[in-house]
């Protein structure tokens, strides 16, 4: 085994690291070490490399500069939740919602696994920041792989390289991370977490959100368990800065469930009837927040990109994505067309005469498959983003006026409401979850629960998860408003009632509104709403008091077996809810 870091640092001067790599490279035998120093020189070599050996293929870079192309194994296309452990001394740390095992047993059978695993293989040594550098909330991780596609999605996705080294010095507190491609084998499949020693393990993987450790894995489910440790909130959420014309900002933080728009809110441009608005992206998709010292809570984004689902995206969805993904990108499992440019379902140009579909096959328009994965993804620079808010690059991030929870539901849930305070919003956040869609596993229109949209990703006991949500409260002076949102609700007929996309935009002046004091609501049950005179439906076409009425419904039998429904979570983490949680819901019965 030699040691070749061509381009870029030496191996690590921290002793806690280098100790660390050199014991996992003793135990994964791998040909070469290869240290990232995340250098422009080394960048350009590792794209060559992952060409030469087929992991890439370079696109039209006339029409797509610095954009390249990869096709993943067909049985490793998505995250899996049956895979995915959380790895404490006891079971209850890890709660209900989670996969649970014994960390001993896990940790040797996975080094079993990974032992000799990179033989003629690289091992390549990735440094990474989460988080603007001298931020209070980064954190410095270091993921060791045998996979070239992970190391370029990693060299977008973080500030990977000399940036993360600085940023540790020779602290040992930093996230360890071992990533092993293995055969790509599910039956040996497998992503676990050590949050109490701050590890990371993910075997027979290449998918995205299985390894690249910096996302799902650190910034959420380890993330959330520091977080409660130390006294801070890691979300599922977007975060977004509105400004008015008169220059005044608003930082906002939501949080969706998969398949509500999520990319699409964060990166919203106002409609024509709002000029002088403008929406500033801070974050798509991870927000780590903490009481400031000024009372009020505080975000960053951790990420350096965005890792968004291709199909559905289009100049008329988000001609920001479409914008920032126009160059220096990873698209994976889309398909390639004969010009060397690439096409999903819900694209701008219509679907090619030919191409190569996702799993390497001939396409055409009368093929029955899809030409592109319904998961299929881009892996692309936030820098790229003509939205991209200044302060997405600041140590202190952003003071969040607004929490908004959302959801897919064609009937019960109102367009738009404000919770009466802060218990009552944490109780709108645990009970969120949207309906099943035709492309979603389980019956069609059943509701899947998913608290804060965090059901997958929160790292302990998610009755726990809501008292620390709670607890948080004591060190805000100025907390958030809290919202609930639904822009899936249905008529009788079928058709929505609400034309979403740049329209939510009126919805979103309303809530500012409402936490700049200048905007009035009717007190219903549920919570705040607006009235036809509180919301902004000037030049709206179709859409008037009578429409946002129907939208604003509440149906009170709907929502006593809302209440029902809402019971099967809260008994599955009876043992650890907190009582507000109880107490909220009995406030609500009686409100009704």
């Amino acid at each position: 085994m030699s040691s070749r870091p061509a381009f870029g640092s030496q191996a690590s001067s921290n002793p806690h690291v280098r100790d660390w790599v050199r014991a996992m490279a003793e135990l994964t035998q791998p040909d070469q070490v290869f240290w990232c120093d995340g250098s422009e020189a080394e960048r350009d070599h590792l794209y060559a490399q992952a060409v030469a050996e087929g992991v890439l293929v370079r696109l039209n870079q006339e029409k797509l500069p610095g954009c390249y192309y990869h096709r993943s194994n067909s049985n490793d296309v998505a995250r899996v939740e049956q895979c995915t452990f959380i790895c404490t001394e006891q079971e209850e740390d890890a709660g209900p919602t989670n996969n649970w095992a014994e960390p001993k047993a896990m940790r040797a059978k996975l080094l079993a696994l990974a032992r000799g695993a990179m033989v003629g293989r690289t091992l390549y040594v990735i440094p990474y920041l989460m988080g603007p550098p001298g931020s209070p909330l980064a954190k410095v991780g270091y993921e060791l792989t045998d996979s070239i596609y992970v190391v370029l999605n990693m060299r977008i996705m973080t500030r990977m390289g000399e940036i993360a080294r600085l940023e540790l010095g020779d602290s040992e507190h930093f996230n360890r991370g071992l990533h092993c491609l293995l055969d790509v084998d599910p039956t040996r499949r497998y992503i676990c977490h050590f949050p109490q020693d701050n590890e990371i393990i993910s075997l027979g993987s290449g998918y995205g959100g299985n390894v690249l450790l910096g996302k799902k894995c650190l910034a959420l489910r380890i993330g959330s368990w520091l977080g409660r440790k130390e006294g801070w909130l890691a979300e599922h959420m977007l975060i977004m800065g509105v400004e008015s014309p008169t220059g005044e900002r608003t930082y906002v933080a939501a949080a969706f469930p998969s398949a509500c728009g999520k990319t699409n809110f964060a990166m919203l441009i106002p409609p024509e009837h709002f000029a002088g608005w403008k929406i500033w992206t801070v974050g798509d998709d991870i927000a780590w927040m903490r009481p400031g010292p000024d009372g009020r809570l505080w975000a960053i984004n951790p990420e350096a990109g965005y890792f968004g689902v291709a199909p559905g995206t289009n100049g008329k969805t988000n001609p920001n994505a479409i914008a920032t993904i126009s160059r220096d990108t990873i698209f994976t499992n889309v398909a390639l067309k004969p010009d060397g440019t690439v096409w999903w379902e819900g694209h701008d140009d219509p679907a090619p005469s030919e191409c190569t579909d996702w799993q390497g096959n001939p396409w055409t328009p009368e093929s029955k498959d899809k030409a592109a994965h319904p998961n299929s993804r881009f892996t692309a620079p936030m820098t790229n983003n003509p939205a991209l808010a200044r302060e997405a690059l600041s140590p202190e991030g952003v003071p969040i006026s607004a929490i908004i929870f959302g959801g897919r539901r064609a009937t019960t849930l109102p367009l738009v409401y404000q919770a009466f305070n802060w218990v009552h919003g944490v109780y709108l956040g645990a009970t969120m979850g949207s309906e099943t869609t035709a492309a979603a596993a389980g019956a069609v229109g059943q509701v899947r629960r998913d608290p804060m949209a965090m059901l997958p990703f929160c790292g302990y006991n998610m009755g726990r998860y809501f008292r620390h949500w709670l607890d948080v409260r004591r060190n805000l002076d100025n907390p958030p408003q809290i919202f609930q949102v639904n822009w899936f609700r249905k008529s009788s007929d079928g058709r929505y009632l609400w034309p979403g996309f740049g329209e939510n935009m009126r919805v979103l002046k309303w809530i500012v509104d409402r936490c700049q004091g200048r905007a009035g609501a009717r007190e219903t049950p549920l919570g705040w709403v607006p009235r036809a005179r509180d919301f902004d439906l000037e030049g709206l076409p179709g859409f008037g008091e009578a429409n946002l009425d129907e939208a604003q419904s509440i149906n009170i039998e709907e929502w006593r077996r809302e209440l029902l429904l809402q019971d099967e979570l809260f008994m599955r983490l009876y043992r650890h809810l907190p009582k507000e949680m109880i107490f909220q819901r009995e406030l609500l019965v009686s409100r009704l």
